[in-house]
C-alpha cells in the first residue's frame, strides 16, 4: 500500500518523516481532513483568536498530491 506523508504549515513547516498508508487518493484527502481539527485543537487556545493551519500530502516520491488549510478566527463581542 502506498505511503502518504503530511507536512503542517502553521507558522513553521512540520514535516511528517513516517507517514500513513492509504490505499486511495480518497484516503489520503480523508487523513489530510482528520489531521486538522486534531492540531487546531492543541494550537488555538495556546495562540490567540487568529490561526491558520495547512496540511500537504505528499506521495513517496515527494510529489504534493493533495492540500487542505483550516481558519480559526475569533472576535470579541463584548469587552472581556
Amino acid at each position: 500500500m502506498p505511503r502518504y506523508f503530511f507536512d503542517i504549515q502553521d507558522g513553521g513547516p512540520r514535516y511528517d518523516d513516517q507517514g500513513t498508508e492509504c490505499a486511495t487518493l480518497e484516503d489520503v484527502r480523508k487523513a489530510a481532513m482528520r489531521v486538522l481539527p486534531d492540531i487546531a485543537r492543541e494550537q488555538v487556545p495556546q495562540d490567540g483568536d487568529r490561526r491558520t493551519f495547512t496540511v500537504v500530502a505528499r506521495d513517496e516520491s515527494g510529489n504534493a498530491v493533495y492540500t487542505a488549510t483550516l481558519s480559526f478566527a475569533g472576535i470579541w463581542l463584548t469587552r472581556p
